[in-house]
């Protein structure tokens, strides 16, 4: 689809090269997401620079993201306004002298900073009364589907059509990087299967990785565990199940973490931000699926394997963080054996959808 006319037909303005800010989601895989907000953006607007407001912990995704200016690293605490921390935010927002900003949350909070800037265009959805905050309203969020639907539809022009597909989140390594890391950590060159066994919210824990590692370092294969510092323990537990095969590479750069998923072969994740920054990589990537929905929450990319019991369970999904009912059956019906062989399958060039 061709983003570069508005819904009249109208070509947008080549001679605007106000530059665009995209407030996004903090998590990871949101903020991953939210490149496709980008692709859309550029394509509509090729002489606008886009840059997008981040946290400490979400800044290195910044570097990988094609089309993407620069990142504006700002913390502000989850629990509370910071009025403080607003004003300082809003002062260095005014003197980048951006044009445009894509409020995606629909909290108060995060349109008070480009208010507080006087960016002239403030484009967001109706919710929490953010009457004069945001100045360019959209509505009809509740009718979109999906969460990128939501997020990307506030770069189209106001009353366009969704298109048929949206361009995918992209992460790009440069050459060599990924290769340089490995040998940073003294690893191999051969294949190497990433782990990401966390995931924001208890329920989306698939509890199999310990022995589907050990079934992997069995078969000659590199093993590692990717995750941030709460991961730390289950990295313990897998590794010492796993044996001299399996790594643990979990810490507190984000970095990491990318660079492990672009330089392993294949990657088995929870519903998490890993599994969305191995899949925009274009790493193949093993979904597990439980509690929540791979059509909601699936990365656009599309994945080497979505995995799911084959059990039918009417609570599923349920998209809570904590199993209320059926004892976790989502996930510990999905034995370490399937897994594995999805693995091989993937390995040898036959990955399954």
């Amino acid at each position: 689809m061709n983003y570069n006319s508005d819904y009249h037909g109208k070509i947008q303005d080549p001679a605007d090269t106000r530059p665009i800010l995209i407030v996004p989601y903090m998590w990871i895989g949101d903020f991953v997401r939210g490149h496709t907000v980008v692709r859309v953006l550029r394509e509509r607007w090729p002489n606008r620079p886009v840059d997008l407001l981040t946290t400490t912990l979400c800044a290195p995704l910044v570097d990988y993201m094609p089309g993407v200016r620069s990142g504006v690293v700002w913390d502000l605490p989850r629990s509370r306004l910071a009025v403080a921390r607003q004003w300082g935010l809003a002062a260095l927002l005014r003197a980048k002298g951006y044009g445009t900003a894509l409020i995606l949350p629909r909290t108060w909070k995060s349109a008070i900073a480009p208010a507080l800037a006087g960016i002239p265009e403030r484009v967001g959805f109706v919710g929490e009364a953010r009457f004069g905050l945001v100045n360019k309203w959209r509505w009809g969020e509740k009718a979109l589907p999906r969460f990128i639907d939501k997020n990307a539809a506030l770069a189209l022009p106001d009353k366009a059509p969704l298109p048929p597909e949206w361009p995918v989140p992209q992460l790009r390594v440069p050459p060599g990087e990924a290769e340089r890391w490995r040998r940073a950590h003294r690893l191999g060159m051969g294949k190497a299967v990433a782990l990401a066994p966390g995931s924001v919210g208890a329920s989306k824990r698939w509890t199999y990785y310990p022995e589907t590692a050990k079934r992997l370092a069995d078969q000659g294969l590199e093993v590692w565990v990717i995750g941030g510092p709460g991961e730390k323990g289950l990295a313990r537990e897998i590794v010492a199940a796993g044996g001299v095969q399996v790594r643990d590479l979990t810490g507190a750069d984000l970095r990491n973490g990318i660079l492990a998923m672009a330089a392993a072969s294949v990657a088995i994740s929870n519903d998490s931000g890993l599994m969305h920054i191995a899949a925009a990589l274009g790493t193949p990537t093993m979904g597990i699926f439980g509690p929540t929905s791979p059509y909601l929450w699936a990365p656009l990319n599309g994945l080497a394997a979505t995995v799911q019991t084959k059990t039918q369970l009417a609570c599923q999904p349920c998209q809570r963080t904590i199993c209320t009912m059926n004892d976790h059956r989502c996930m510990r019906d999905i034995p370490a054996s399937d897994v594995v062989s999805i693995v091989k399958r993937v390995l040898q060039g036959n990955g399954v959808e």
